[in-house]
């Protein structure tokens, strides 16, 4: 598997960062940024392998043609609709979300719909709501916030779907970015 350049911008900088770490703070400091670096990796790993099996099983059951009649760039209104509904519905945090989306955009889907879907996970996360909004801050506030945030995953998967259509921005496929 040959790195993408997102792969190469992410170990510049981690490189950097840990040059500047043991230039700044010596050996002491550098050693124990390495520590909590494998200690955040040992935490998060299962729950991100979780979520790449949850996007990689939900690809191959929905199937590549289906994922791009439901949610492909020309799906328009509708592909907007579902990929709100779907991240209103998707539970946890941003290593569930985004491994679906990923595979979701492996498959077909569009730059503006993966958009909505995840504007959607972040602001009208159901299970968020549920659990954290409503008892917290009360039905009213919950409801009045829900209420205003309900158009804006439309709104900025409709202004991603023009922006991906510029010759300036190249959306391709997951797999080659």
């Amino acid at each position: 598997m040959e790195p993408t350049r997102t792969d190469l911008v992410f170990v510049g900088l981690a490189v950097g960062l840990g040059l500047l770490c043991y230039g700044i703070g010596g050996a002491q400091a550098f050693g124990d940024a390495l520590v909590q670096a494998t200690t955040l990796v040992l935490n998060v790993l299962p729950q991100l392998a979780g979520g790449l099996l949850i996007g990689g099983m939900v690809k191959q059951l929905v199937g590549r043609d289906r994922i791009a009649a439901l949610l492909g760039a020309d799906t328009g209104l509708r592909g907007l609709v579902t990929a709100t509904a779907a991240g209103a519905l998707t539970p946890g945090g941003p290593f569930m979300s985004f491994p679906i989306a990923y595979a979701l955009w492996t498959a077909g889907a569009g730059a503006g719909v993966l958009v909505t879907y995840i504007a959607a996970w972040a602001l009208l996360g159901l299970a968020k709501l549920a659990v954290w909004e409503l008892p917290l801050m009360g039905m009213e506030f919950a409801s009045v916030r829900f209420l205003v945030s309900l158009p804006l995953p439309i709104i900025a998967g409709l202004v991603a779907g023009r922006l991906s259509r510029l010759r300036v921005f190249r959306f391709g496929t997951g797999a080659q970015e």
